[in-house]
């Protein structure tokens, strides 16, 4: 049996190797979704797909799952070979977040016994479909939504199939974009394969394999132990989003039951709205992220997220519904389903642990702008940023201002890059004033952001939290909703729902609100010096200041 020490040695090698594979990977991404956002995942998982270290992008971390159970499934354990190299992009066939994040997973072998498999998964700028950027507010079937591809070998035995490459970019309105990240992310893979082989030629596959499973053990047991500290109990919350983008008139429902007995955690969502017609859609893969990122986020930050604490915990849920969708329903904008579920399980948890509680979060979403005049010379023609929001305030602290929120990690494109790449300019960047749920603990600022045409474009927004704002807890006051203007200062000016498409022409504007977090505890418990030091950093007015705080 392998000893502790060497355990923790491979497991910190493998932590090191994720970190190396990722910044690798985003030196040499070409779209900004990749080299500015950073909406990647890299991994190493073992020979049954269970991942060793999270990546800093937690909600892709139990995807490798599903995916690599699939791959052995369709081509079984003895039909793999070193230098194969498989991708795909399915959320049925592989249990990926959308048809715009494509993974790639290669086999690990060691004196030709498998070890694992080094993975990512990363966003690609356009893979087809309906609207530019492949992302949409209005699919109503995944076909919209772009090129689909099940498990299959891009590589074999070393051998890259240039033809599968052709045929992925054929589909693209950007190949270029796609072809420069898809090489940097199969190079970024091919790393993890070969640091996994040297650390078996230094260590011996056996040992490998042996801490493997020790981490993945530990992370069960340190799991179980912390939910049994939890009174025994059942709780449930629910939310709502806006709309699925289709049936506007129509809020979404999510609803969730987490039941705590001994040392297990079972989280319930059959009581969760029908499947969408429009693309909010989530498969079982990404509830289980929202559960792990909500679990740990509940109990502690010391615990360390692998696949051993699948353990520990069970997750039920009813067919053809909202968070267990069926083919073909859209899953492109699942991204703000995921951030609106946290939030409900959040809540529920809060139940078990008051101490870890916390208002609602504002989301994050993403804008796209297909410039049809080709854009700026030698650059993209397609511009596509992240946009964060702002936490909620909780138990003891306020909420974190101008962030992406709870699972992502993702990084807002800096101004420079957008006008230096792209027609466009941007007057105005800001926090909005007065925007967080006011509390005991406030909640953080939303963020404004103003955009300038300087070529015709079709704009495709993707957002939530318009007609249901960041909801405060104990008290604290709602975070104030979202907005989305077009035409923003002309006589056209018209506010619009969050998420659409929309085409405006040159020297139109644009102006988009975030929603801002939820506060938490009654306003009148603030601290009046921390009530001084908001306006005086001028996240509050005086006016708002004395009609919510009394002061």
């Amino acid at each position: 049996m392998v000893d502790p020490v060497t355990v923790q040695i491979l497991r910190n090698k493998v932590a090191g190797l994720v970190e190396e594979m990722h910044y690798h990977f985003y030196r040499s991404g070409y779209s900004t979704i990749i080299r500015e956002s950073r909406d990647f995942s890299c991994v190493v998982v073992d020979a049954a797909g269970g991942l060793i270290v999270a990546p800093p992008m937690f909600f892709h971390a139990p995807v490798y799952k599903h995916l690599v159970g699939r791959i052995v499934e369709i081509y079984g354990a003895d039909g793999l070979a070193d230098g194969d190299m498989f991708v795909c992009n399915h959320p049925y066939e592989g249990g990926l977040p959308h048809v715009s994040d494509m993974a790639f997973v290669a086999p690990i072998f060691a004196d030709g016994a498998l070890i694992g498999f080094a993975g990512s998964i990363a966003h690609k700028a356009d893979i087809g479909g309906t609207n530019p950027g492949s992302t949409s507010a209005n699919a109503t079937e995944i076909y919209h939504e772009g090129l689909l591809l099940p498990p299959i070998r891009i590589a074999e035995a070393g051998r890259y199939k240039d033809d599968l490459e052709r045929l992925i970019l054929t589909n693209s309105r950007q190949p270029e974009l796609v072809r420069g990240d898809m090489r940097a992310q199969i190079a970024a893979t091919r790393l993890g394969v070969e640091r996994i082989q040297d650390i078996c030629r230094r260590f011996g596959g056996d040992t490998v394999r042996e801490a493997f499973a020790a981490i993945l053990a530990g992370a069960a047991a340190a799991l179980k132990e912390a939910i049994a500290a939890l009174p025994d109990g059942t709780a449930s919350a629910e939310g709502f989003m806006d709309s699925d983008g289709i049936e506007r008139d129509r809020p979404v429902r999510f609803a969730c039951t987490v039941t705590i007995e001994g040392d297990t955690a079972t989280f319930d969502f059959s009581a969760a709205d029908r499947q969408a017609k429009g693309p909010i859609n989530l498969r079982p893969s990404m509830v289980e992220a929202c559960c792990f990122y909500a679990l740990i986020g509940c109990l502690g930050p010391d615990l360390q997220f692998n696949d051993g604490m699948r353990e520990a915990v069970r997750f039920v849920y009813a067919p053809d519904t909202i968070t267990n969708a069926s083919a073909p329903a859209p899953v492109s904008s699942y991204q703000m389903a995921n951030l609106k579920l946290v939030d409900v399980i959040l809540e529920a948890l809060s139940v078990f642990k008051p101490d870890r509680a916390v208002a609602n979060a504002a989301s994050s979403g993403a804008v796209m702008i297909q410039w049809l005049q080709g854009g700026r010379e030698g650059q993209a023609s397609l511009q596509y940023e992240i946009i964060g929001s702002a936490y909620g305030g909780g138990a003891g602290h306020d909420g974190a201002s101008a962030c992406a929120t709870h699972l992502s990690n993702l990084h807002i494109t800096p101004i420079e890059i957008i006008e230096s790449e792209f027609p466009c300019r941007i007057p105005r960047f800001e926090l909005m004033v007065d925007s967080g749920g006011a509390g005991t603990w406030r909640g953080g600022l939303g963020l404004r952001r103003e955009y300038e045409l300087l070529q015709d474009a079709v704009v495709i927004r993707r957002y939530d939290r318009a007609r249901f704002p960041p909801v405060g807890l104990g008290g604290g006051r709602d975070g104030q909703g979202s907005r989305f203007v077009i035409r923003y200062g002309s006589a056209k000016e018209e506010e619009t729902p969050p998420a659409g498409r929309f085409e405006l022409a040159a020297g139109e504007r644009f102006l988009l609100e975030t929603a801002a977090g939820g506060g938490y505890g009654e306003p009148s418990a603030r601290d009046p010096a921390a009530v001084a030091r908001d306006i005086a950093e001028g996240y509050v007015t005086e006016p708002t200041a004395k009609r919510e705080y009394g002061r």
